[in-house]
């Protein structure tokens, strides 16, 4: 999820416009502009380049324009439309009615890594394998091209930016209250009831009964593996299992004690909160840090940041929460005008680097990732700790083989009405849960598929 529409949108999300049961009765027939697997040669790619041409392009990051004027620089026969179609789920229901009704649909589009799905679903991206894009995996973090691949090797998308999930935390409450950084989940358990007894007017942290993209990142980061698909009408659902009921179990527990918030996020309420010391972490991905430091002002040099607690203190892992990539929509009239523009916009230097330094977009480029003036940056806030080499570094931690159900809108609604109303109700998290999988997985076979898992 993008940090851009976090404090103006929520997860929820209806059903799209498109029926997943018909695209799933669909599935064998042509999704319509399809193209050749057959690779698409440079002589080709430079007449097209060469050729006067528009590009219609969706996206909510702000003042892209500057990236495109790169693009131009290179391409002056191209001209690229921005246009703002709302962002996130906005977005993505327009895009829907615009592919179900035959027009209206952009060349290209952001989407979210765990909206993939969603749209390859009812095949409305362009495989960019042929206008080689398989020659830029090695440029991009290992688990963000796991995520735009398909299982026969297509890549549906270019990786923009990321989400790797860690701990920002306030330093001088812990040196208050003489705690040390958890390094498991067990050791931030019992700093939550430690701080919280000492001092009721303070919690550890805020588990947002309102947040199903941060319990996503949670569950990946415990090696869940909460939906697998294979093919087009065959998934396996497993919200609820051991690992699921651990986090159920574990979070449901802080919130019946009273040791942790479970208030919604990305509210004045919330805000308030992180400026007047009620949170002493916040967690939360890669994008946070400049987020806080916007939103928290009256804690400036307050903050530092670590890996997220472990469930086995041997092991370092953690889930993503957030980015998006650039995707070109099937339909589109000009596909290697399109595929050269979403690898261009996603691998040039000079685009990337103002991604990470105009916009704050985490980089999913390991080049800029790498880079001293990106991880070597020491912000005031956080005391001068370098934290994008920290996040940096929790990147490499992240399992690349998570997937995404196709109706995570629905995954969504059904997780708010279950687990968190659970957590914020401060009921049974666990009985939440077997809810939660009993309320997809009805959702699923009802759309059309075939159910395995738990």
């Amino acid at each position: 999820m993008s940090q851009f529409s976090l404090s103006r949108r929520s997860f929820l999300a209806a059903a799209g416009a498109v029926s997943l049961g018909t695209a799933l009765a669909a599935c064998g027939g042509d999704g319509g502009g399809s193209t050749s697997a057959q690779a698409v040669g440079q002589s080709d790619v430079d007449k097209a380049m060469a050729t006067p041409t528009e590009l219609t392009f969706w996206t909510w990051v702000p003042d892209i324009d500057q990236e495109v004027a790169l693009f131009r620089k290179k391409y002056p026969a191209i001209k690229v439309n921005v246009v703002n179609a709302g962002q996130g789920t906005p977005q993505y229901t327009k895009l829907r009615t615009a592919l179900q009704a035959g027009t209206g649909a952009p060349d290209l589009v952001q989407i979210e890594y765990q909206y993939i799905p969603t749209f390859t679903i009812t095949d409305s991206l362009l495989d960019l394998q042929p206008y080689g894009a398989s020659a830029l995996k090695s440029r991009f973090v290992d688990w963000t091209w796991g995520q735009v691949t398909g299982a026969g090797g297509e890549i549906w998308a270019m990786p923009q930016d990321t989400g790797p999930m860690g701990l920002l935390y306030r330093q001088d409450i812990f040196d208050q209250h003489g705690i040390a950084v958890p390094k498991t989940w067990d050791e931030f358990a019992d700093a939550a009831h430690k701080l919280h007894a000492a001092d009721p007017n303070v919690y550890l942290t805020n588990m947002a009964a309102n947040q199903a993209a941060a319990w996503h990142g949670l569950l990946w980061q415990a090696g869940a593996k909460p939906y697998v698909s294979s093919g087009k009408s065959d998934i396996a659902i497993s919200v609820s299992d051991n690992i699921g009921k651990k986090l159920a179990a574990y979070w449901g527990g802080l919130a019946k004690d009273g040791v942790i918030g479970t208030e919604p996020d990305f509210t004045d309420a919330w805000y308030g909160a992180l400026n007047n010391g009620k949170y002493a972490t916040w967690i939360t991905a890669a994008w946070g840090p400049v987020f806080l430091s916007g939103s928290a002002k009256a804690t400036a040099g307050k903050w530092r940041a670590a890996p997220l607690p472990q469930w086995d203190s041997g092991s370092q892992h953690s889930g993503n929460w957030g980015g998006s990539t650039t995707a070109v929509i099937k339909t589109s009239k000009n596909p290697i005008a399109a595929a050269t523009f979403a690898q261009f916009l996603n691998t040039d230097p000079e685009t990337t680097k103002l991604f990470a330094t105009k916009q704050f977009l985490f980089p999913s480029s390991k080049a800029l990732l790498t880079d001293p003036s990106f991880a070597g940056d020491k912000p005031d806030f956080y005391g001068g700790q370098p934290v994008n080499q920290v996040f940096a570094g929790i990147g490499d931690t992240i399992d690349p083989s998570f997937q995404w159900p196709p109706f995570l809108d629905q995954v969504v609604t059904d997780w708010t009405e279950t687990v968190g109303k659970s957590l914020a109700d401060k009921t049974d998290s666990v009985a939440a849960l077997d809810q939660w999988q009993s309320r997809i997985t009805a959702f699923a076979k009802n759309q059309g598929f075939t159910v395995g898992g738990r």
